[in-house]
């Protein structure tokens, strides 16, 4: 994937009522750009002491892998292929993604579907922390965005964010803003404190040059100049402050940037918890 261009998108579903949004966000998003649209099924057997016929728990998440594709299908979306795997349920969507190839994961959030075989709450996370990919995280309803929030604080992951942020809001014609955020001392002494203040101003201002030039680099890829936000306090407040059941947010995980201004590993996972729409999260590099 280079500048947020998406080629193969891999849905993961369980089959719950979440899950069928999120299949319906990613074959929007597959018809808008142009993506192969891939859809998995990891189901898990879990001991029961009456159930123990296996071959019926497969064909039953066969059934359910098959209406998935039926209901993409059937409201004008095409899947390339499908997979049903049997497995821990992170570790077989992942498998799936590096198997064809995919450039973003896209899933529903606390999903349980009928088997219970892939519980998304915890899944969604699970996959988020081990992915090499971007990952896309529906939650309620809005589709698509009003507009999309990137939290920058110039790692490499949050430059990925920020370049699929930015393709996304030029796909949907939406407002893209950048949100820097610097940590707030704790209690120092008088003394201290005016130290502390006139090294902040000179931080903010240097952060409001570097914010500048990420966003003329972003204005390439969306089309149109982002709004700029810095803040001073708690990222994941200050973001969720942005951000309503239209927006779309868009963040790197585990990104420590230079000053470890904007501390994404714990973000990226409170984020996810409480965001009231979607959230797309972007890992390291592989090789990092």
């Amino acid at each position: 994937m280079m500048n947020g261009t998406l080629e193969k998108i891999l849905f993961a579903t369980d089959g719950s009522e979440g899950a069928a949004r999120a299949g319906g966000v990613a074959a929007d998003l597959a018809k808008r750009t142009g993506a192969g649209l891939y859809v998995v099924h990891a189901w898990q057997f879990v001991p029961h002491p009456v159930v123990v016929d296996l071959r019926s728990w497969e064909e039953r998440a066969g059934r359910l892998l098959t209406e998935q594709v039926e209901e993409i299908e059937g409201a004008g979306g095409e899947v390339a292929a499908s997979y049903l795997r049997m497995g821990s349920p992170v570790d077989e969507i992942l498998d799936t993604a590096e198997e064809v190839g995919a450039d973003l994961v896209v899933m529903g959030s606390r999903g349980f579907g009928r088997i219970r075989s892939l519980l998304i709450g915890s899944v969604s996370e699970g996959v988020v922390h081990s992915a090499h990919l971007p990952v896309l995280v529906v939650r309620g309803e809005a589709w698509p965005p009003g507009r999309v929030v990137v939290g920058d604080d110039g790692s490499e992951p949050a430059r990925r964010a920020g370049e699929l942020g930015a393709a996304l809001a030029r796909t949907y014609r939406t407002q893209l803003q950048l949100v820097r955020v610097f940590p707030r001392a704790l209690e120092i002494n008088v003394e201290g404190r005016q130290m502390y203040e006139r090294w902040m101003e000179d931080e903010l201002r240097r952060e409001e040059r570097a914010l500048g030039e990420r966003a003329a680099e972003l204005e390439r890829v969306c089309g149109r100049r982002p709004k700029l936000a810095l803040g001073v306090g708690d990222a994941a407040g200050e973001i969720l402050q942005r951000a309503d059941e239209r927006t779309l947010v868009a963040l790197g995980s585990r990104g420590l940037g230079p000053m470890k201004r904007l501390r994404l590993g714990s973000t990226s996972t409170r984020l996810l918890r409480a965001a009231r729409g979607p959230v797309l999260i972007c890992p390291p590099p592989q090789n990092e």
